[in-house]
């Protein structure tokens, strides 16, 4: 494990085409091409940035969402697919590694996916968000342990969380327990305001001093006319926006460029992996400070299924049969 090198991040603030999974998906390959402009080779996108965050969600009832939960499936992404080829070949054009947000089509159901391109173009990881938050439990299924492992990639060990999954301690440590180096972390952004913004300032500068890595995180944002686009009642409005904190943090807890929490904007910098020596040096928690004898976490990283394949084992025959039918 190389602790020598030096990686240039970037973490991109932008908005998305509301409504347009092409619109959108041609933003995210400008950024990609200006990122790697200014010499990065690690770029960071928000939470289900392709086509849009359901903002929808969070401020209509649910007998009322039914008709932009169904747009939201018209434009989501399947994987493989023409979108992830073309950010598979922008990555592979310009050797940079993209983390990506998308929902996620599976035929019947939508998922709080997160992609992870390596600097070649290669698809290293497809994981889901484990567990929606409170509204998105309307809009999206939920994910399995598969998609709890940090990635060797052109730009070393690399995880990803999104949004609240920051908040479930044993999700971060499995990842920290695979001595991630640069975490990559999503949130929707142009949402419940400067509250929301405070609330991932903690979380991020938390996680780099705990694991002692870097935590490369975007978030997206939302123009006054998208947010009407969204609703017209004025008091929804308010909760929609705020809520960005685009930045990116050293190991020891510290910003390494200014954040950014208004408008869209690229946050980008040097990312010197001998300072993660430097931070566990003095505190490794998955090394000499900690427990195992004392604490340890069991991680199911098996992919759940609706069918369990021990059945098509035992029955090869009926199982057939059933198809046939």
């Amino acid at each position: 494990m190389d602790y020598s090198r030096t990686v240039r991040a970037a973490a991109v603030q932008i908005s998305p085409v509301l409504f347009s999974r092409d619109g959108t998906t041609e933003k995210v390959l400008d950024a990609i091409a200006k990122a790697a402009k200014e010499g990065a080779q690690l770029v960071v996108f928000p939470e289900t940035f392709i086509p849009y965050y359901p903002y929808f969600s969070f401020v209509q009832p649910p007998v009322l969402m039914g008709k932009e939960h169904m747009r939201l499936y018209e434009e989501a992404v399947t994987v493989p697919s023409p979108v992830t080829e073309a950010v598979g070949d922008a990555a592979k054009a310009y050797e940079i590694a993209v983390v990506l947000g998308i929902n996620e089509r599976d035929r019947g159901s939508l998922y709080n996916t997160q992609l992870i391109f390596d600097a070649d173009g290669t698809l290293l990881l497809k994981r889901r968000k484990i567990t929606p938050t409170y509204h998105e439990r309307m809009v999206w299924g939920q994910g399995d342990g598969a998609g709890l492992i940090v990635v060797d990639s052109a730009v070393g060990k690399l995880g990803a969380l999104a949004c609240w999954e920051h908040y479930n301690p044993l999700a971060r440590y499995a990842l920290m327990s695979q001595h991630e180096q640069i975490h990559c972390a999503q949130f929707p952004g142009s949402m419940v305001g400067q509250i929301f913004t405070d609330q991932i300032e903690v979380t991020i500068r938390h996680h780099a001093l705990e694991s002692g890595c870097f935590v490369v995180n975007s978030t997206g944002w939302l123009s006054p006319e998208q947010v009407a686009q969204i609703t017209t009642d004025e008091k929804l409005q308010k909760v929609l926006s705020g809520g960005c904190n685009t930045a990116i943090i050293g190991p020891e807890g510290n910003h390494l460029c200014p954040p950014i929490t208004e408008g869209e904007g690229m946050a980008i910098a040097d990312l010197d992996f001998s300072l993660i020596t430097k931070r566990k040096r003095m505190m490794d928690s998955v090394g000499h400070y900690s427990r195992p004898d004392l604490l340890q976490l069991h991680l199911n990283s098996q992919p759940w299924s609706a069918m369990d394949n021990r059945f098509s084992s035992q029955f090869p025959d009926q199982l057939t049969n059933v198809a046939d039918e």
